[in-house]
């Protein structure tokens, strides 16, 4: 059997030590699939849409740190994945998008050829970090190894590459590279010795410093713990959390101040921010209306995230795991202001239990499911009502890959997210949280978690609606709730339609161990909490107050 462009992509992924892909077989990428089928090397998850196939991807990437990979058609193929290439944007995630496309004598000429669209590699590059075409065989490796080097690549991101059918389909000679194939990336970027001595210097005349973490300090644990030891408190972003074990006294974790009035009190009285490898996002920050210290140093491997979404009185440009590790040699010997520290655990200890407070007969499902659940579960979520208040606030996380949800705040995303992420965390259990709304726009990938195995529960917020966009109406807009309600199948059906385990919450005291019941068995499970019988989640903020 000759050996075609198909079977060096298979190979290619297998050289860089890829074992898991995502996607959909079509007419434009048999080639590629035929060449990973014949060789049993890699696993094929079967998606049922493209869409959700690009987030599990993305998924797998931010449970592993490694490359995840996606398999689409041409043209509405392509189109289908671009949610998850956006959200993986969003989330800095290493994902290679891999796709077909006509026949290059056709390319672009509005032949009406399957599944042709005009400018398929401009719409790709629009929502990905960058995208490729390879036009010819020769250029196959290169293109590919470029490709993957780039998504890897601080900062991460997702890459496209389109492949001609006919390109797919051409007969090559095996690249020798493959056998000794490496993916050589870019040393991280390390911060001149001038900058840190003036970090330290600017660091160590404050009496009462926060560090802030975003996802691209998720590697720097070993060095944002030091700083903690010597005394800082610390908040991270939404995407930041579990750096540092959200338990530990003086981390605020994800309740970093938005909604919490105690927090942004402490930020008043705070003399230096740190932060780091954040983009300190409206959608965190109440479109930047959030008040942060006034002192705030910014260190980012981004040159051009400087000052972007607040000033910042010092900018440091580097690695940020090298430049924190660089600072807190640096601080050896200093220590915040007497009392500093335990002020800061007490407030800590009032945000939450003032923010509990706001979630009527909510208030003990964060603390009631933590203490149900194993120390390294995978926390996955959809955007819903129970995600945006304490499923991102107050249940605590124990390490940098533990939480996964959509960073863009889309609905739909939060299952396929799950799926890839309990396949990347094999032994682990993976809770995925997601309202019915978002449940019902991917839910044929339920079966994709079917036959895949996938150890995962599904838990599924039940209010027969769109509960964020109700609190949103009754704020803005006269409590007119137009298009916000919604009717859908019974679960304990759909359950047994899918043949998994069927779990029904209606009391709030049963949250936690039926949550906890339902991992006990391998593969799927499905857990529906009746809102409507539990009660209304009260307006959480800016929505809790009504607006003239």
């Amino acid at each position: 059997m000759s050996y075609n462009v198909g079977d060096l992509v298979a190979e290619f992924l297998s050289a860089i030590n890829v074992d898991t892909v995502f996607g959909i077989v079509s007419v434009h990428n048999i080639p590629m699939l035929d060449g990973i089928g014949r060789r049993n090397t890699i696993r094929f998850v079967m998606a049922r849409g493209e869409a959700g196939a690009s987030h599990m991807a993305d998924g797998y990437a931010r449970t592993t740190g490694k490359l995840g990979v996606l398999f689409s058609s041409t043209g509405p193929g392509a189109a289908n994945a671009v949610p998850g290439l956006v959200e993986a944007g969003f989330a800095a995630s290493p994902v290679l998008h891999i796709t077909g496309q006509t026949g290059t004598k056709f390319i672009g000429r509005g032949m009406g050829t399957a599944h042709e669209v005009p400018d398929q590699i401009g719409m790709l590059r629009s929502v990905s970090k960058t995208a490729f075409q390879i036009l010819s065989a020769q250029q196959a490796l290169g293109i590919l190894t470029q490709a993957a080097v780039t998504a890897l690549s601080a900062p991460r991101g997702p890459v496209s590459v389109e492949i001609p059918i006919d390109v797919q389909r051409t007969a090559i000679a095996r690249p020798a590279a493959l056998d000794t194939l490496e993916l050589i990336l870019p040393p991280p970027l390390v911060p001149s010795e001038a900058a840190l001595d003036a970090l330290a210097e600017h660091v160590r005349k404050a009496k009462r410093p926060i560090l802030w973490l975003g996802a691209g300090a998720r590697e720097a644990a070993a060095p944002a713990r030091k700083l903690l030891d010597l005394g800082f408190g610390m908040v991270t972003s939404w995407a930041g959390r579990g750096t540092i074990e959200e338990d530990h006294p003086r981390n605020l974790g994800g309740l970093n101040g938005n909604g919490a009035p105690a927090v942004q009190a402490f930020y008043a009285q705070s003399d230096l921010m740190l932060v780091a490898a954040s983009r300190l996002r409206g959608h965190e920050t109440a479109e930047f209306s959030l008040k942060l210290p006034a002192n705030l140093v910014q260190i980012d491997i981004d040159p051009t995230a400087e000052g972007r979404t607040y000033a910042c009185t010092m900018f440091v440009n580097g690695d940020v795991t090298l430049v924190l590790e660089g600072l807190a040699k640096r601080l050896a010997g200093w220590a915040p202001e007497p009392g500093y520290q335990d002020a800061f655990a007490a407030m800590k200890r009032q945000a939450r239990a003032d923010f509990a407070a706001t979630m009527g007969p909510y208030a003990t499902f964060p603390a009631d499911l933590r203490a149900a659940l194993p120390r390294d579960t995978v926390w996955a979520r959809d955007i819903t009502i129970n995600h945006s208040t304490w499923g991102n606030r107050l249940f605590d996380l124990y390490g940098p890959r533990d939480s996964v949800y959509p960073i863009g705040a889309a609905i739909g995303a939060g299952l396929g997210l799950g799926i890839g992420a309990a396949i990347g965390a094999p032994g682990r259990r993976t809770v995925m949280m997601t309202g019915d709304g978002g449940f019902f726009l991917t839910i044929a990938e339920l079966w994709t978690a079917v036959q895949d195995k996938v150890d995962i529960t599904i838990l599924v917020m039940n209010d027969r609606g769109y509960g964020v966009i109700k609190h949103i109406q009754n704020a803005l807009y006269g409590e007119r709730n137009f298009f916000a309600d919604l009717t859908g199948p019974e679960f304990s059906k759909l359950a047994d339609l899918a043949g998994i385990p069927y779990f029904k919450v209606d009391r709030a005291e049963d949250f936690g161990p039926t949550v906890a019941a339902a991992g006990k068995a391998p593969g799927p499970s499905l857990v529906e909490v009746d809102m409507t019988a539990i009660g209304t989640f009260p307006p959480y903020a800016p929505y809790d107050k009504k607006r003239s």
